[in-house]
C-alpha cells in the first residue's frame, strides 16, 4: 500500500480540501486549549496569590463546557447548519483565548476559560457530522485521520509553547499563542461555511431545551464529581471525600434518569433513545468509553508515577508525553488507510488489546525499570491509540443512516468525555487505595514504594477495562465498504 496514492482521493475537490483544513484546525485549536493549559496552573497561582486548587478552576471551567454542551451543540447544528455552527464554536474559542490575555484577575480568566469550552463543543460536535457528509464509508478511515493528526499537532504545539511562555516570558504570552491558530481556524471554517450549500439545511422541529438542560445539568455533576472539591486531602476514599463524591455520583445517575423519562415524552428529543436499538451503535459507544477511559488513565497516572513514584520534576514528565504524541502525528494515517482498504472488524479489538499489553507491561515492570525507560515501554499504549482513533470514529459515525449524523456526532462526543471523566476518576482512585494516610510523614523515597504499587494496580484495572472494551468491539460487525464514492451532499454541514 502507497500511503501518498491513498490520501490522495482525499483532496480530489476543493470541497474536500475545505472540509478537511476547516476541521484539522479547529481540532488544533480545540486540542491546544486542553492538556497545555494545566501548565499555567502554578504560575496563575502564585500571579493571582491563590491555592493551586482555584487556579485548577481555569481548567474545571473548560471541561465543565466542553463536556456538557457537545451532544446540545450537535443537535443545534442538525437544525441550523453543521457548517453554521462549527463556525461559530470557531469564533467563542478564538475570542475567550483573546480575551484572557487582557484579564485582570483569575475570575475572568476563569469566565473566559468556560467562553473557549463552549466554542469547543460546538466545534467538536458538528466535526464528525461534517466530516461523514462530506466523505463516504469507504474513505472515512483516511478522512478521520486528517483532523486527529490535526490535534496531536496542536497538543504538541501547545505543550512547547505553553512551556516556552512560562519559562522565559508571561501567561499572557502563553494564552496570546492560541490567536494565530484561531485566526487561521477562523478563515478556513469561513471558506468551508460559505461555499457549502448550508441554505438547504430544513429545521426539523423545535429544540427540546428542556432535555437539552438535563443532558447539560447530568454532564455538569459528572464532571464535578470527578474533581476534588471537597476540600481536603485530593483523596477518593477519606470520610471527607466519600461525603462530596458519591452524592455527587447521586445526583448524576438521577438527572440521567430523569433525562431519560423526559426523552422518551417529547416529540424531538436531544436523544432519540430508539438510536440505541441498534446494537452495533451501541456496542460501538460503549468501546469508545472503554478507550477514552485508558487515554485519561494514562494522562492521569503517568505524571503521577513520574513524580511521586520516580521522584522527577514535571518536565520529565514533558518528555515523556511529547514523544508519544510525536507518534500521532503519522501512525492515525496508516490505520485509517489500512481500515478503508480491507474493513476488518479485527482492527478496533486488535487495537485495544495492544493498548493493554502496553499498560500490562508497564504496570509489571514499573518498579523494576530505570525512568528513562517509560517513554519506550508506552509505545504500544501510543500506538494502539492512534491507529485505534480514526477506526473508531469511522465506525462509530457510519453506525447511524446519514441523515442522524448529529446525533452520532454527539454522542462519540458525549461518550468520549465520559469515558475521560471516568478513567481520571477510576485510576486515581485505584491509585490512592495503596496510599496510606501517614504518607504525607514519609520521605520521598519512602513514599515511592507506595505510589508504584498504586500505580501497578491503577494499570491492571485498566488492562482490564480494555479487554473488556475489546471483546464488545469484536461483535461490531464490519461496515461494507461501497463499490465506488458516494458523492459529496449539498449540505455538507
Amino acid at each position: 500500500m502507497r500511503l501518498p496514492q491513498s490520501i490522495a482521493p482525499l483532496f480530489v475537490t476543493p470541497e474536500r480540501r475545505r472540509v478537511l483544513l476547516a476541521l484539522a484546525t479547529g481540532s488544533m485549536l480545540v486540542q491546544m486549549s486542553s492538556l497545555p493549559v494545566a501548565l499555567s496552573l502554578p504560575t496563575l497561582a502564585d500571579e493571582f496569590n491563590v491555592d493551586i486548587d482555584v487556579a485548577a478552576w481555569i481548567v474545571i471551567a473548560y471541561l465543565l463546557a466542553i463536556g456538557s454542551g457537545a451532544m446540545l451543540g450537535a443537535r443545534v447544528g442538525d437544525r441550523y447548519g453543521h457548517a453554521r455552527v462549527f463556525f461559530v464554536g470557531i469564533l467563542g474559542s478564538t475570542l475567550g483565548a483573546g480575551l484572557i490575555v487582557i484579564s485582570q484577575n483569575l475570575l475572568e480568566i476563569v469566565v473566559f476559560r468556560a467562553l473557549s469550552g463552549m466554542g469547543a463543543a460546538l466545534i467538536i460536535g458538528n466535526a464528525n457530522a461534517i466530516l461523514v457528509a462530506a466523505f463516504p464509508i469507504g474513505e472515512r478511515g483516511r478522512a478521520f485521520s486528517i483532523p486527529i493528526i490535526g490535534s496531536r499537532i496542536g497538543t504538541l504545539s501547545g505543550l512547547a509553547t505553553f512551556g516556552l511562555s512560562l519559562e522565559f516570558a508571561t501567561w499572557r504570552i502563553a494564552f496570546l499563542s492560541f490567536l494565530p491558530i484561531g485566526l487561521i481556524a477562523t478563515f478556513t471554517a469561513y471558506r468551508m461555511m460559505r461555499h457549502e450549500k448550508i441554505e438547504g439545511v430544513r429545521p426539523s422541529g423545535h429544540i427540546d431545551y428542556l432535555g437539552g438542560i438535563l443532558l447539560v445539568a447530568a454532564a455538569v455533576t459528572l464532571v464535578l464529581s470527578t474533581n476534588h472539591l471537597h476540600g481536603g486531602a485530593e483523596s477518593f476514599t477519606t470520610s471527607q471525600a466519600i461525603s462530596y463524591h458519591v452524592p455527587m455520583q447521586i445526583l448524576f445517575l438521577f438527572l440521567v434518569a430523569l433525562f431519560i423519562l423526559v426523552e422518551r415524552r417529547v416529540k424531538n428529543p436531544v436523544v432519540d433513545l430508539r438510536h440505541f436499538r441498534n446494537k452495533y451503535f451501541s456496542l460501538s459507544l460503549v468501546s469508545n468509553s472503554a478507550f477514552h477511559f485508558s487515554m485519561l488513565a494514562a494522562f492521569t497516572l503517568v505524571p503521577i508515577v513520574m513524580e511521586e513514584g520516580f521522584g522527577l520534576t514535571p518536565l520529565f514528565v514533558m518528555l515523556v508525553l511529547v514523544p508519544n504524541q510525536s507518534v500521532g502525528i503519522f501512525l492515525p494515517m496508516i490505520g485509517g488507510s489500512l481500515y478503508d482498504k480491507h474493513g476488518s472488524r479485527l482492527f478496533r479489538p486488535g487495537a485495544m488489546v495492544v493498548i493493554a499489553m502496553g499498560f500490562l507491561i508497564l504496570g509489571l515492570t514499573v518498579a523494576h525499570i530505570p525512568a528513562w525507560t517509560v517513554p519506550l515501554i508506552m509505545l504500544p499504549i501510543t500506538a494502539g491509540t492512534s491507529i485505534f482513533n480514526p477506526i473508531n470514529n469511522a465506525t462509530v459515525m457510519s453506525s447511524l443512516p446519514l441523515e442522524h449524523r448529529g446525533v452520532a456526532s454527539g454522542m462519540l462526543e458525549t461518550t468520549r468525555e465520559l469515558g475521560h471523566a471516568l478513567g481520571a476518576t477510576a485510576s486515581a482512585t485505584a491509585l490512592s487505595m495503596f496510599l496510606p494516610e501517614f504518607i504525607s510523614t514519609l520521605s520521598e523515597t519512602e513514599a515511592q514504594g507506595f505510589y508504584l504499587d498504586g500505580f501497578r494496580f491503577a494499570c491492571l484495572m485498566v488492562v482490564g477495562i480494555l479487554i473488556a472494551g475489546a471483546v464488545v468491539a469484536y461483535f461490531h460487525k464490519a461496515i461494507k465498504q461501497p463499490a465506488t464514492p458516494a458523492p459529496i451532499p449539498a449540505e455538507a454541514a
